[in-house]
C-alpha cells in the first residue's frame, strides 16, 4: 500500500484491532481473532473470517481470541496475527514503519515488553507506547494542553480505561478487567440460570448490540434467541427482553462506576472542579450501550456525554499522537513502575 513505509497506530484492543496510517486515515479495522490448524500450525484465517468460525471449527481447527483482558495471553499468536493484518498495510514498503501501539493504563512492565517484541515480531522498526486514556481523549477531540481536568471513560471489550488528563498527560488513572466481553459473559450466565440455555459469546454480543442496556428503556425491547437446552441437549428458542438484559448487566455496570468513584477519589479537588465542569466523555464499544452515560451520570453527579465516532477514538488519538513521535520515549514506559512511585 505504501512505497515508503509510513508511521502507523495500532489499538491493539481485545475485541478488535484498529490500525491508522499517518496521512490516510484508519486504514484497518478488524476483530482480534486468529484460526490457525493444531497439526500443521499453519495460519487460516485472521480477522472477520477467523471470527466467523468461532464455535464452528473441527477438531484440527482452534479459532481463538489471543488478546485476553486488553493485554497479550498468547505472545506467539499475538505476533502472527498482527503479522498477517500488517502484510496487506504495508505490503509494498521499502522500510518497516514506526508505530504507536495504545496499552491499558493497568499493563505491567512485562506485559508492555510483550507487545513491544509483538509489534517488532511482526514488522515495526521502532515501536512506541501510549496510554489508552490519553489516546481516547486525543480521539474524541478533548483539549488536555491546558492546565485543566479533562476525564475520559474508555469501555473497550477486555478493559475499561479511566483516567483524568492535564497539560497532555495522565494526571491520574485506573484500570478494570470489566467490559464489553464481560457483559457478553453477564447475558450468558442469566440465560443459562433462568432459561436453562446454553448460547454462544457471539449470540450474546448480537443481544447486547440489538436491545443491551444498563438503564430502563422508555420502550421495553424484545428478541429471539436459539441456543441448546441443557436438559434435552436440543435446539430451543426464547425471547428475551431489555428489562431482562437490564437486570443481567447491573453486576459489571456497578464495577465499572465503582472504579470511575474510585479514581474521582484519588484525583485532585482542583481537577475535580475541573472535571464537574466540563463533564465526563465515554469512548470504546462498551459506552454505545443503552444507558452507560445516564448511570454515570447518576452515580457521579457529574454530566456525562458519548464522544463521536466512540469505537474509534482510540484509533483516531494513536493517529493524532503520531505527531508527537520524534518527542516520544521508545521501549517501555513503565505505567506501573510510576503508579507504585505515586503511591
Amino acid at each position: 500500500m505504501f512505497l515508503f513505509s509510513k508511521d502507523l497506530g495500532i489499538d491493539l484492543g481485545t475485541s478488535n484491532i484498529l490500525i491508522y496510517a499517518a496521512g490516510k486515515g484508519i486504514v484497518l479495522r478488524e476483530p482480534a481473532v486468529i484460526a490457525l490448524d493444531k497439526n500443521t500450525g499453519k495460519v487460516l484465517q485472521v480477522g472477520a473470517a477467523a471470527r466467523n468460525m468461532l464455535g464452528r471449527t473441527p477438531g484440527n481447527v482452534v479459532a481463538i481470541h489471543p488478546m485476553q483482558d486488553g493485554v497479550i495471553s498468547d505472545y506467539e499468536l499475538t505476533a502472527r496475527m498482527l503479522t498477517e493484518m500488517l502484510r496487506g498495510v504495508v505490503k509494498h514498503a521499502v522500510v518497516k514503519p514506526r508505530m504507536i501501539v495504545c496499552v491499558p493504563s493497568g499493563i505491567t512492565e512485562v506485559e508492555e515488553r510483550a507487545v513491544i517484541q509483538a509489534a517488532t515480531e511482526a514488522g515495526a522498526r521502532r515501536v512506541y507506547l501510549i496510554e489508552e486514556p490519553l489516546a481516547a481523549a486525543l480521539g474524541a477531540n478533548l483539549d488536555i494542553s491546558a492546565p485543566e481536568g479533562r476525564m475520559v471513560v474508555d469501555i473497550g471489550g477486555g478493559t475499561t480505561d479511566i483516567g483524568v488528563l492535564s497539560m497532555n498527560g495522565v494526571a491520574s488513572s485506573a484500570s478494570i478487567k470489566v467490559a464489553g466481553i464481560a457483559f457478553d459473559e453477564a447475558i450468558v450466565k442469566y440465560v443459562r440460570k433462568h432459561y436453562g440455555l446454553v448460547i454462544g459469546s457471539n449470540t450474546a454480543e448480537d443481544v447486547k448490540i440489538s436491545i443491551g442496556c444498563v438503564w430502563q428503556r422508555p420502550e421495553t425491547l424484545s428478541m429471539s434467541v436459539k441456543g441448546r437446552d441443557l436438559k434435552t441437549g436440543l435446539a430451543r428458542e426464547i425471547v428475551l427482553t431489555s428489562d431482562e438484559i437490564v437486570e443481567s448487566l447491573k453486576r459489571p455496570a456497578r464495577l465499572i462506576t465503582d472504579k470511575v468513584l474510585d479514581v474521582l477519589e484519588l484525583t485532585t479537588p482542583e481537577l475535580v472542579a475541573d472535571i464537574s465542569q466540563n463533564g465526563i466523555v465515554l469512548t470504546g464499544g462498551g459506552s454505545q450501550i443503552y444507558g452507560m452515560d445516564l448511570l454515570l451520570q447518576e452515580r457521579t453527579g457529574v454530566r456525562c456525554m458519548l464522544a463521536d465516532d466512540a469505537d474509534s477514538c482510540v484509533a483516531y488519538g494513536c493517529g493524532k499522537s503520531l505527531a508527537w513521535m520524534n518527542h516520544m520515549q521508545e521501549d517501555t514506559i513503565n505505567i506501573a513502575r510510576r503508579r507504585l512511585l505515586k503511591e
